[in-house]
């Protein structure tokens, strides 16, 4: 059970809630989480937690965290997550996004325990978790100045464009391209240009567009590149990435 919505208080954020009853766990295995360039801050149930950008898929295990309720029936595991446009993440959390490539991190060893004890509460009480994790990452923003030049980026990488095409556009060496890539998205360009092709042709064929037409508008050579760029990325095959969605 997962639902979306665009943020209202961040731009080109995602609000997103996923739960997990304890039948769909039992007739499915963990969920997969592609890398879509994206930083996410997450409330579990136990608190904050804050999902790095990822380069490989990230497998999510829904089994119940919570005791049996009457009747013997255990809840799914629940998250209610705030996931930040390429670039936004550093911005809110005050770090590189390269130190939390890969990972899943508790938010209080980020931030003070004290300050995250409060946030944690502040949520937990909210009549809407999602619109608190918005507040919270709307008063970040505020204090955080943003980076044009990085948003461009994140902007003509997700269109499409080359990485020698971005870097000249921003008046920078690809060097100095790929070093500020890993402190605004967690990798360099390539990495995050892979990343956000891939995501641009999955939403293609999932809005009804045969693989091979989904292959050539996403700027993949051929259906055949695609399928390699899914097996590397996403660790199964594409039919088999399709069917589990």
């Amino acid at each position: 059970m997962y639902g979306e919505r665009d943020a209202q208080r961040v731009a080109g954020a995602v609000v997103w809630r996923r739960e997990a009853p304890p039948a769909a766990r039992r007739s499915r295995g963990p969920v997969r989480v592609l890398p879509d360039g994206c930083m996410d801050v997450i409330w579990t149930g136990g608190g904050l937690l804050v999902a790095g950008p990822d380069t490989r898929t990230h497998l999510v295990d829904d089994r119940p965290r919570e005791p049996a309720g009457p009747g013997g029936r255990s809840r799914g595991a629940a998250y209610v997550g705030l996931r930040l446009a390429p670039g936004s993440g550093p911005r809110v959390l005050g770090l590189p996004a390269h130190e939390l490539r890969d990972a899943r991190v508790p938010l209080d060893a980020l931030w003070p325990q004290r300050r995250v004890r409060e946030l944690v509460e502040r949520v937990a009480l909210a009549p809407d978790r999602a619109a608190a994790l918005e507040a919270l990452a709307a008063g970040r923003l505020r204090e955080a100045p943003g980076d044009p030049l990085m948003d461009a980026v994140a902007a003509g990488l997700r269109a499409g464009e080359s990485v020698a095409s971005v870097a000249r556009g921003a008046g920078l060496s690809e060097r100095q391209l790929h070093r500020r890539s890993l402190a605004a998205f967690g990798y360099g360009p390539k990495t995050l240009a892979r990343v956000l092709r891939l995501q641009r042709a999955l939403r293609l064929i999932r809005g009804g567009v045969p693989p091979a037409s989904a292959a050539a508008r996403s700027g993949y050579a051929d259906q055949a590149h695609l399928s390699r760029e899914v097996r590397a990325l996403a660790g199964v095959q594409l039919s088999v990435l399709l069917a589990e969605a």
